[in-house]
């Protein structure tokens, strides 16, 4: 079987000049990749107490769930402002030209629980530290988190291990 690297798409110039997407569909839609990058999500946590799953809108909804089933745990969806039906809890995190919000339902986290975060890659950090703090609002603990993808040069993970959040990542891809 190829690597999950290899089923990682590359899209020079998107969204804008200078910028490589690290694109997961094409990881998804193989079986045989997706299965793999869930499974390896989950092996670090194997054994250790979660009690939740939370998964960022909206690749790591698609990870987070698959992960949240193997742990056997609830998942925990964060979404962008506004697309939550009940009562919600909210953290702002800063963007290349302004600010972005996440939030998830006040009754989603437990006080206690440990709550493993999943999306599909790290950057600047800025969408993770939201939504571990909305974990941390709610009375959660962060047990982890992983992505499948680092962009180690932008310094996200190194910003939340630094934090004191471990994170696990399944390949790093050099540049932006």
């Amino acid at each position: 079987m190829s690597s999950i690297r290899d089923k990682v798409r590359s899209i020079p110039g998107y969204p804008k000049p200078g910028i490589v997407f690290r694109d997961i569909t094409t990881l998804l839609g193989d079986a045989q990749g997706f299965r793999k990058a869930v499974d390896e999500l989950v092996q670090p946590h194997a054994g250790r107490r979660i009690d939740k799953v939370a998964g960022i809108e909206a690749r790591g909804f698609i990870l987070g769930g698959a992960v949240a089933h193997q742990l056997s745990v609830g998942f925990v969806p964060v979404r962008k402002k506004g697309k939550l039906p009940f009562t919600v809890i909210g953290a702002d995190y800063e963007l290349e030209y302004g600010v972005d919000r996440v939030e998830i339902h006040t009754d989603a986290i437990q006080k206690g629980d440990r709550v493993l975060l999943i999306d599909d890659l790290i950057a600047t950090g800025g969408t993770a530290g939201a939504a571990i703090r909305l974990i941390e609002m709610a009375g959660g603990v962060v047990a982890g988190c992983s992505f499948v993808i680092d962009l180690p040069e932008i310094g996200g993970r190194a910003k939340l291990e630094a934090a004191g959040y471990p994170c696990h990542t399944l390949v790093a891809f050099e540049g932006h």
